[in-house]
């Protein structure tokens, strides 16, 4: 093996094993592997490393470069539970604006940025922006993202939290993969877009995207959850993904959203979900309750209770309006018949 490298960068804050890696080989003008080959780290390529770094290769980069094991340590991703890491992306999700304009920054890719809950870089406080240039402020508008920062942050909070092994729920709040399967859960049956969901479009327009305005769209609870997020977001891309699978694919918004309700259903476990029973049609509902066999049984007795309650004010809302509009006259029960046309011939 050769000596210790004569210049090595030091890692920025929260960078990644891969992405300082990269830039120590890019010093040498050299490919990352066989940088690794130097430092006497062969079979294996940076992003396994990333996921589990043996004490052997470690010990072997640390003699290479000067950086201590520990050092090495905290910039992998070992610590992350094994469900959590298909959410890990290999590249930084989102750009930062500020980061592309800072020459310092140029090619580092934290761990953060990594997560599909992090909104805004970790250094500059900015809001990421999508390979299209999109942000969350001129998806949502400012002050509905303000309304909704601190949902947001919530579920960000407890997903950081779940990944590292530190968050499986309570008796009362369940576990984050239980609420991303409430989330996600189909709690209608596939429908065209309504009315509301529809661009403004003239008559040959219609005629022309009659494909779109007919194609079923699936229908989840998560739209009933963040109502916010079934305002703003494309028709056609508001369904997401089931489970854990959802963040792992997730767009900017799909995201966000998803942390949003993450957030609402930690701090309330039950009136969300009350809403989403409520907004179900027979088998949606069945699923729902599929769903939430996984959650504290505390959480779910207090869901069916006030369910059913609200179902009973209903019925009893129905039956005072019924009885306040009184009993039909013969004559006007006469007039409404198929055979009104007849009677007046």
């Amino acid at each position: 093996m050769a000596g210790r490298l004569p210049v090595v960068p030091r890692p920025e804050a929260d960078e990644r094993l891969s992405s300082w890696l990269t830039r120590l080989a890019g010093l040498y003008a050299m490919p990352v592997d066989a940088l690794l080959g130097h430092l006497g780290v062969g079979g294996t390529t940076v992003h396994d490393l990333e996921w589990r770094l043996p004490e052997g290769e470690g010990a072997s980069i640390a003699r290479g470069t000067g950086i201590s094991p520990e050092e090495l340590q905290a910039m992998t991703f070992g610590n992350i539970v094994p469900d959590a890491r298909m959410m890990i992306a290999q590249r930084n999700r989102y750009r930062c604006p500020l980061c592309l304009s800072d020459t310092r920054e140029a090619g580092v890719r934290r761990k953060a940025a990594a997560f599909p809950w992090t909104w805004r870089c970790p250094i500059h406080g900015a809001s990421y922006v999508t390979s299209t240039g999109a942000e969350l402020e001129s998806l949502l508008g400012n002050e509905r993202l303000a309304a909704l920062d601190r949902h947001a942050e919530h579920g960000a909070a407890r997903l950081s939290a779940w990944v590292r092994g530190e968050d499986d729920g309570d008796e009362r709040v369940p576990a984050v993969p239980a609420m991303l399967d409430l989330l996600t859960a189909r709690h209608r049956k596939p429908s065209p877009p309504s009315l509301s969901e529809q661009p403004r479009m003239s008559l040959q327009e219609r005629r022309d995207n009659h494909a779109f305005l007919t194609r079923p769209i699936v229908r989840q609870a998560l739209t009933v959850v963040v109502p916010e997020y079934d305002l703003v977001a494309p028709v056609l891309t508001k369904p997401v993904r089931a489970g854990l699978s959802s963040l792992a694919t997730a767009s900017l918004l799909q995201a966000y959203a998803l942390a949003v309700g993450i957030g609402r259903l930690a701090e309330d476990p039950v009136d969300p979900v009350v809403a989403v029973l409520l907004a179900s049609d027979a088998a949606g509902e069945g699923r729902v309750r599929t769903v939430l066999r996984k959650w504290p049984l505390t959480s779910r007795r207090c869901v069916y209770a006030r369910f059913w309650r609200a179902q009973r004010s209903e019925r009893d809302r129905e039956a005072a309006l019924k009885a306040a509009r009184g009993p039909q006259s013969h004559k006007l029960r006469f007039s409404q018949s198929h055979y009104f046309r007849y009677a007046v011939s």
